[in-house]
């Protein structure tokens, strides 16, 4: 899983990190940097599976440019950036930290620096021995390919291959004669990077029927056709539990949850729902007759439901559409499914009603995304590390200072100290 992401240079942000939990909220006022710090994730999980740096940020016909394409994605006035994260391994005493940094000029974006560092912790050790895996060498950057020292088991630089600039080395190190351990901690680092789903699901994309299909698209399009195409146990499991969180969502009781295969050839799909009042009679709906609010909800539990274990489940504005009396549901909803799948989940949420349902036990795990007041750059702050913190509870609830931009005066405060 995903510990840590560093930003430096990356778009609005100078230097900033991340810690990422088991279920992480990142609030902030507009233009903060939320949606950067997104943006981040999105950007290493497309190199990941192999898309090229400079399509992976500017877009191409298969894909949308990150928000502001390549001539906003360094800080100004930098012409390079640097992504760093930290993984944790199968080994309960040893992490990866992968290191990224690109160059971007005019039509360009390459990369400028890459390494991979295996780190051990040791008792009665603070800090862990690193080993570096392979590393890239920019004294020697006129090479048509970038020099790239992998480690061989003894002393030096270790053996050198010349690799693509265009892509990053982590997605080229599969096709090279390399030691065993390079190979399996590049291939753990990339399976969890391309485990990152950034997920926006659409409500008025859900309606239509969509085919059969193994895995969610990112705007849940398709959440029909991936239900349907699930194998019969697996789907009836999945519908139960779908019906189980979505039956207090709305004011009518939701009795049953389903997808079924239509048409001819039974290849297309759509989703339908049961629901009524007490003591009267159901009635049977499609996804044409939901709710935005349910629909976007019920992506999120099939989200949940259908990605592989260990992934990372990253959603903007995740209460959107949601009625704030419902945001309880969504909390407890988020916790208990990603605990019980392996899979840890980030937010955002400009909702007060949710800060209130998380509650002060998930104060270590909500980060604050605010602008520096002297230089303008974004920074990412731990709201149990706001020195005025303690204080702010006792005069009001998370969603209350929030509303009233007590936890932004209170960062401004901790800045002038």
């Amino acid at each position: 899983m995903i510990k840590e992401l560093k930003l430096m240079n990356w778009k609005s942000f100078q230097e900033a990190t991340l810690y990422l939990d088991p279920l992480t909220v990142l609030i902030g006022s507009n233009a903060s940097g939320k949606s950067n710090c997104l943006d981040a994730l999105l950007f290493l999980n497309r190199v990941s599976q192999g898309v090229a740096i400079f399509p992976a940020i500017a877009g191409d016909v298969n894909l949308p440019a990150l928000r502001g394409g390549i001539e906003w994605i360094c800080r100004k006035p930098e012409k390079q950036f640097t992504i760093s994260v930290v993984l944790g391994s199968e080994n309960e005493g040893q992490d990866y930290r992968y290191d990224l940094t690109v160059l971007v000029n005019g039509t360009k974006a390459e990369v400028y620096a890459e390494e991979l560092t295996l780190l051990t912790y040791r008792p009665r050790s603070e800090n862990p021995r690193e080993q570096m895996l392979f590393q890239t060498k920019q004294e020697e950057s006129n090479s048509p390919g970038i020099p790239t020292y992998f480690y061989t088991g003894t002393q030096g630089r270790g053996k050198r291959h010349d690799l693509n600039r265009a892509n990053i080395i982590l997605s080229q190190v599969e096709t090279l004669n390399v030691r065993k351990e390079i190979v399996e901690g590049t291939k753990l680092v990339l399976s969890q990077l391309q485990k990152i789903f950034v997920f926006d699901p659409i409500p008025s994309h859900m309606r239509n029927y969509t085919p059969l299909s193994e895995r969610l698209l990112t705007d849940g399009s398709n959440i029909a056709g991936v239900l349907a195409g699930l194998e019969m146990d697996r789907k009836q499991i999945v519908e139960e539990t779908l019906t189980r969180y979505l039956k207090d969502l709305p004011e009518r009781d939701i009795k049953r949850i389903w997808t079924e295969p239509v048409g001819k050839f039974k290849t297309d799909a759509m989703l339908y729902c049961e629901e009524g009042w007490e003591n009267q009679p159901t009635h049977e709906v499609d996804a044409r007759g939901m709710s935005d609010g349910t629909l976007r909800y019920l992506a999120i539990v099939t989200a949940l439901l259908t990605r592989e274990p260990s992934s990372l489940l990253v959603i903007e504005e995740v209460d959107n559409g949601l009625h704030p009396s419902r945001a309880h549901l969504l909390v407890e909803m988020l916790k208990t499914l990603g605990k019980e799948r392996n899979i840890d989940v980030l937010v955002t949420t400009h909702n007060p009603a949710l800060l209130d349902a998380a509650g002060v036990g998930m104060v270590p795990f909500i980060v604050v995304a605010h602008r520096d007041d002297a230089t303008g750059f974004s920074r990412l702050t731990q709201l149990e590390d706001i020195d005025q913190l303690p204080k702010l509870i006792a005069s009001g609830s998370l969603g209350t200072l929030s509303v009233k931009g007590r936890i932004e005066a209170a960062l401004k405060r901790d800045g002038e100290l």
